[in-house]
């Protein structure tokens, strides 16, 4: 494994970010670890989260200038720290997020910080795609901005786990909106981080049982 994976994984697992247990996804079904990036807390955390997602941007995208969007609620600190971060390798891009209603008062609109204009490209950070759900519903407020593109999305972890049919939650969005969605790690970069300790092997082995299930082979 690439040591930037590992030095990500340690950091979302010391942050809280990464947690092991049961819990249930956005999508309903009931999932042994769970990726939150509402539980960064502090400015250092935000700080290097964002110092990651820039990194992956860097690489995927490289120097050029798009604009982020930060879904609410856990979307718009990964857009603002993403955007600092790589303001601070010399690539300035604005930022924007969405209110979960409307204000039909001031600025009024959806929309918070720079809205896109016809013909610039859109880059969407979110924290973990599990069924699609989210991106699917933030592709319905963009609709709404004439001549924008979103240009790819990218999210912390790849779960590598079915969408709405047998493809991956992944693979569905590309193939439904046509851009590519890019991760810094997938949860089997997760299983071989913690298969190097064996106090792990219960959360491994349940792991692998939920992809048994819920895995997708694409």
């Amino acid at each position: 494994m690439e040591t930037y994976k590992r030095e990500f994984i340690a950091f979302l697992e010391e942050a809280g970010v990464l947690k092991f247990g049961d819990f249930t996804a956005k999508s309903g079904r009931k999932i042994p670890y769970f990726i939150n990036a509402g539980d960064i807390k502090t400015g250092a955390q935000i700080a290097k989260l964002g110092e990651f997602y820039a990194k992956a941007y860097q690489e995927k995208v490289g120097n050029k200038r798009t604009v982020l969007y930060g879904p609410a609620y856990k979307g718009i600190s990964i857009a603002v720290s993403a955007s600092i971060a790589l303001a601070k390798t010399g690539l300035d891009v604005p930022f924007f997020f969405n209110r979960k209603e409307a204000k039909d008062h001031g600025e009024g609109g959806v929309f918070v910080g720079y809205v896109p204009k016809e013909g610039e490209e859109v880059v969407i950070v979110e924290d973990v795609i599990t069924a699609g759900t989210a991106i699917r519903e933030s592709m319905a407020n963009l609709s709404t901005l004439d001549g924008v593109k979103v240009a790819a999305t990218f999210v912390m972890v790849d779960r590598k786990e079915k969408g709405q049919g047998e493809l991956s939650a992944m693979a569905e969005v590309e193939k439904e909106f046509g851009f590519p969605v890019y991760s810094v790690v997938d949860v089997y970069d997760i299983i071989e981080y913690l298969e190097e300790d064996e106090a792990n092997a219960e959360n491994v082995a349940r792991i692998r049982n939920y992809l048994a299930v819920n895995g997708a082979s694409v």
